[in-house]
């Protein structure tokens, strides 16, 4: 796994690499033409990419602040792991009502903390479109401008 993840690392390096290598051996021919438009057309598809990841980010995120999902104990798990009614601590045992309200004070407790973790992600995502947006912008004019 690690040697897949490598090469896909250093791949793209090999390749510019032998693209700078033929354009300056093609200079006269205007290699050095071929390389700025080769350098706008990689900016602008990084950029691309991280605004599209962004994107899909912030809609798995607004999913999970919809519908929040997670993994809630059953009522017998709960039950169960609080030692079947007893205050840690204590010999006192809860009540049935008092341990089915503590536990929906739970369940209401994770539900709103798999919230805060969707706009938490939501804010992050955003990061993912705000900064790479005005760096496509500013590169795609550049190529409309290269075109002309």
């Amino acid at each position: 796994m690690f040697v897949f993840s490598l090469l896909f690392a250093i791949m793209p390096i090999v390749i510019l690499v032998f693209i700078v290598a033929f354009a300056m051996k093609n200079k006269e021919k205007g290699g050095e033409l071929m390389v700025r438009h080769l350098y706008i057309y990689l900016v602008l598809f990084a950029t691309l990419m991280m605004v599209i990841g962004g994107g899909v980010s912030i809609f798995m995120a607004t999913a999970d602040l919809v519908s929040p999902s997670g993994y809630y104990q059953s009522y017998t798990e709960y039950k169960q792991m609080n030692q079947n009614g007893k205050i840690e601590g204590s010999k006192t045992e809860l009540s049935e009502d008092e341990l089915r309200s503590n536990y929906d004070v739970y369940i209401n407790e994770e539900k709103t903390r798999q919230k805060d973790r969707a706009i938490n992600q939501i804010i992050k995502s955003l990061g993912f479109i705000i900064i790479p947006l005005p760096v496509f912008l500013y590169f795609n004019k550049l190529r409309k401008q290269h075109a002309e």
